[in-house]
């Protein structure tokens, strides 16, 4: 069975048609907005997924004269948000239409614009190899001098001149895409807004558990009897008394929900969404962790100047009415601010890297309910104060535990950079016994086998704390198998890919073991050794690509063959390494620019095995001939079989 009959297996796919479109007005602002609409059943991913998610839209520029851009690439319409275990992280992506935005701005009076949206999709079974959406424009800008000269510009540039990727022509993609309005994208289903729901109780949530835990450490539950007696002595009678109070854990919500919205304008929305990913982010968030928990532990106190507490008390003091309420309160959260702080911190940095631009107040809102609580019911029935626990050394255990907790958290964040930048420094072995060391001393401290400076001299320990001694110690022995390669399913959203790992009792994949990624040294080896070969295009994004790698190739019998009797050639589509050159061809009639090594090996399944979706699975002989029908996502394992061992009997 020859080449030739290889070409005639196709599995050519179109499930995302996309334009380009330059949208301009009488001012010098203008947008490039590239529209979508999808096949059912397939997805395309939104923006800034990480370098070891899968492909995210990207905006990228070849050339732009008169022109410079504002802000980032923007998605809009209905995003749904779905933890992946295979990538071990939240992806967000788009069905049924999508949109993105690039705002620009001419600064000339003639301008020329060539950049193009690349962008990836799947569906349950194959992913697209990285695909771009290009956009070629030049003429006059709406800035040019001449008045007839800017009308004409502006008449032209508002027209919907479409470029169609997915080589269809002009007239087609127009029709395809003729209601991807703004309006229509943004009402397409109600998914996307039963999804960022569910993610807004989430958000409360947290904020709701970081309140509570702060009402246990040393800084703020002494201030609950002090704060109360003072609202019960201001006013003999009791209804106003309640209303004060009352008022007071009023204005202690408002003042943390306020700094959840500061936090929003500062970042903006791009910004807080790019955070789950962004290397330099996830540096800084490591960094501030790692302070919060020294802090905790005892090392030093993140205080805030005195004279600000001095201040407001004294004003609390000398005003009357609500402002004296509210004044007092925010006396409160400066004066506990070295317990809070810590606290309000990783939850700012927990909620603002989910992407989501009301994250940070929502979570807010729900810290500051759980803090107000407590002063409002104790103010209502002052009889709690006698049976609720008193403050001591107890109170101390719950910072340090805060602390440890803070700690691990802050590998996670570092993981992030480490992945992104290929440093190695945070291999999935590492992280690991960094975490089997965190828990076992937090079990150990809580044991009383370990002191810190703020601990007392107490022998005996609490049946609660206890407890909590042997959960951390149980974790502890869960993660060693780790150090050997056990998957660790409980806690795989947080330790680095299995790739990662360097030891490995026994390796039960062979994709990391891929003999060569280059088609023609993989070739050349092929035939020096006799061999048939193993062509796999796959790509580091491809969700499916990693579940046939986890559910097939880790089958023993699957892997003995792959690694004894063929040359295994994984060629990745989205490697984006430069080439030298960019390759200029033809396909289909049109000019197309090669510009990666994925854009190379993405042209070679489509041009010489009539593919274009992975993952793809072909068996050739040494002088390229094909030995057997190739193969797609397929996880039933004796099929896969079969299909290696008639490319065997075929050389």
């Amino acid at each position: 069975m020859g080449l030739f009959s290889l070409m005639a297996w196709s599995q050519m796919v179109d499930p995302v048609h996309f334009s380009a479109q330059l949208k301009t007005g009488n001012s010098a602002d203008a947008e490039i907005v590239f529209s979508a609409t999808i096949d059912k059943g397939w997805h395309v991913y939104s923006t800034d997924m990480g370098d070891n998610g899968p492909t995210s839209a990207t905006f990228k520029v070849v050339k732009l004269d008169g022109v410079e851009l504002v802000g980032k690439l923007t998605p809009l319409g209905n995003v749904t948000t779905q933890y992946d275990k295979m990538f071990e992280m939240e992806l967000r992506f788009f069905e049924n239409k999508a949109m993105f935005v690039q705002k620009i701005r001419f600064t000339k009076p003639q301008y020329v614009i060539d950049c193009f949206l690349e962008y990836g999709a799947c569906n349950d079974e194959m992913c697209m190899p990285p695909t771009q959406v290009e956009l070629k424009k030049k003429g006059d800008s709406p800035v040019a001098k001449e008045s007839s000269s800017q009308q004409d510009t502006t008449q032209t540039e508002q027209q919907s001149d479409t470029t169609s990727v997915q080589e269809k022509s002009e007239t087609e993609v127009s029709d395809s895409i003729a209601d991807a309005s703004l309006s229509n994208i943004q009402n397409t289903d109600d998914n996307g807004s039963d999804e960022e729901s569910t993610s807004w109780w989430l958000f409360f949530f947290q904020g709701l558990l970081g309140g509570f835990l702060a009402l246990f450490t040393p800084c703020v539950w002494p201030i609950i009897p002090m704060t109360v007696s003072f609202f019960l002595k201001r006013n003999k009678e009791r209804s106003k008394g309640i209303r004060e109070a009352v008022t007071y854990g009023l204005s202690i919500i408002v003042i943390y929900v306020l700094l959840g919205l500061v936090v929003t304008l500062l970042f903006g929305a791009s910004a807080l969404n790019a955070l789950a990913t962004n290397a330099v982010f996830n540096i800084f968030f490591c960094l501030l962790l790692v302070v919060f928990a020294a802090s905790f532990f005892g090392a030093f106190e993140l205080t805030l100047p005195s004279s600000w507490s001095n201040k407001i008390d004294q004003k609390s003091e000398a005003t009357t009415g609500l402002l004296s309420i509210f004044l007092m309160a925010f006396t409160l959260a400066l004066v506990s601010f070295s317990c809070t702080g810590p606290i309000i911190g990783f939850l700012l940095v927990a909620v603002s890297t989910q992407g989501s631009i009301v994250a940070p107040t929502i979570g807010m809102l729900g810290f500051a309910i759980a803090l107000a609580i407590p002063f409002t019911l104790f103010a209502l029935f002052p009889s709690l104060l006698k049976s609720a626990p008193k403050s001591g050394g107890w109170m101390n255990v719950v910072k340090v535990t805060l602390g440890f907790i803070e700690l691990a958290f802050a590998l996670k964040f570092f993981s992030v950079a480490d992945l992104a930048y290929g440093w190695h420094l945070l291999d999935r072995e590492v992280f690991i016994s960094l975490w089997i060391i965190i828990f076992g001393c937090l079990g150990f401290y809580l044991l009383g086998w370990l002191k810190l400076p703020h601990d007392d001299d107490n022998r005996h320990i609490s049946v609660p704390r206890l407890f909590v001694a042997m959960a951390s110690l149980a974790f502890t022995v869960y993660m060693i198998p780790g150090l050997w390669g056990a998957p660790l399913k409980a806690i795989s959203a947080f330790t680095p890919p299995m790739s990662t790992q360097d030891f490995r009792l026994q390796s039960s994949s062979v994709v990391t073991e891929a003999q060569y990624r280059d088609y023609d040294l993989g070739m050349e080896a092929a035939r020096q050794q006799g061999k048939p070969v193993l062509l796999d295009f796959t790509g580091y994004g491809c969700v499916n690509c990693r579940k046939m790698e986890a559910a097939v190739w880790t089958n023993p019998r699957v892997a003995e063959i792959i690694k004894n009797r063929y040359v295994l050639i994984s060629l990745y589509v989205d490697d984006k390494t430069s080439l030298p050159e960019p390759i200029e061809i033809t396909e289909n009639g049109q000019k197309r620019t090669l510009r990666t090594v994925g854009d190379k090996w993405s042209y070679l399944q489509r041009s010489k095995f009539g593919a274009n979706a992975q993952p793809f699975y072909v068996l050739l002989d040494s002088d390229g001939h094909q030995l057997a029908s190739p193969r797609s996502y397929d996880e039933d394992v004796d099929a896969y079989v079969e299909f290696l061992n008639e490319g065997l009997r075929n050389k």
